[in-house]
C-alpha cells in the first residue's frame, strides 16, 4: 500500500513518496521514521506529516520521551554524583549534567544546584548505546534561556501537545501573551514550566495549554478570550 503525507501509518509501512524526493534533494527524517539502506520505514503508529521543504515525521500521542540530540528539555535534578548531576528527563534512564556545563562555571566557581531543582537544558548526547548528556549552554558557551528555572510551576503533557503549541501555526501563546505577561519554557520531553504574576494567572495559562490539544485554532482563540474575561472579572 502506498503511504502519502496525511495518511495514518503503522510500524513497518514503507514510505515510497519520501524515497522519490530524497533522490533529488536532502531529506530530514524526524521521529517515527527510519532509513534502511535506500528505503524509509515507519517505526511508530500515527499520522505522516511534512514541513517544507523536505522534513518528514510521524505525529502521534506518545508520552514516553526518547532522547534526541539537540532538543531542549526540562529536567529535575535527582542526585549529585561527584562532578555531575543526574537529571530525570522522563526517559528510560536519567541524564547526566556536568557542573562545567553552565556559563562561567569553573572548578572554583561551581553553580549552586540542589537536588530537586528544575533545569532547562539541551540534549548534547542521545544514543541508544550511551547515557544521555545535557548542557546548559549553547555552542558559544552562553546560557541564553537555559539554566535553573526558579519558582514557577511545572506540569506534564503529551509530546504531541508540545509540538503543537510550538508550531508557528498555533495561535495559543500569541493570544495568551496579548492578555497578560508570563514566562514559559517548553521541553520536548513533555514538560512545561510557567511563571506568571499571580498563581491564578499561572494556573489559567496551564489550563489553556492542556485544553488546546484537541481543538482547532479558532477555538483556541475563543478559549483564550474567555479565560482573559474570567480573570478580568475576578480582578475587578
Amino acid at each position: 500500500m502506498k503511504v502519502s503525507v496525511g495518511d495514518v501509518v503503522l510500524p513497518g509501512d514503507h514510505c515510497e513518496e519520501i524515497v522519490v524526493i530524497g533522490e533529488k534533494t536532502k531529506v530530514i527524517l524526524g521521529p517515527g521514521l527510519r532509513k534502511e539502506i535506500d528505503q524509509i520505514y515507519v517505526t511508530k503508529a500515527g499520522i505522516l506529516k511534512k514541513r517544507a521543504p523536505n522534513t518528514y515525521w510521524v505525529d502521534n500521542h506518545q508520552k514516553r520521551y526518547v532522547p534526541a540530540r539537540g532538543e531542549n528539555v526540562i529536567g529535575v535534578v535527582v542526585q549529585k554524583a561527584g562532578d555531575i548531576f543526574r537529571v530525570d528527563v522522563g526517559g528510560s534512564c536519567t541524564a547526566t549534567l556536568s557542573y562545567l556545563s553552565f556559563e562561567g562555571a569553573t572548578k572554583k566557581n561551581r553553580p549552586e544546584i540542589q537536588v530537586g531543582d528544575v533545569v532547562y537544558a539541551k540534549m548534547l548526547v542521545a544514543s541508544k548505546d550511551m547515557e544521555p548528556e545535557l548542557v546548559c549552554v549553547d555552542s558559544h558557551g552562553r546560557k541564553g534561556r537555559l539554566g535553573v528555572l526558579s519558582d514557577g510551576f511545572v506540569f506534564k503533557c503529551s509530546l504531541n501537545l508540545i509540538r503543537k503549541i510550538l508550531s508557528p501555526n498555533c495561535p495559543l501563546l500569541e493570544s495568551l501573551k496579548n492578555e497578560w505577561p508570563f514566562e514559559l519554557a517548553a521541553g520536548m520531553n513533555g514538560r512545561i514550566w510557567i511563571k506568571a504574576n499571580t498563581m491564578r494567572e499561572t494556573i489559567a495559562v496551564g489550563n489553556a495549554i492542556l485544553g488546546c490539544e484537541y481543538i482547532s485554532n479558532d477555538e483556541i482563540k475563543s478559549m483564550c478570550t474567555n479565560i482573559a474575561s474570567i480573570l478580568a472579572g475576578h480582578v475587578s
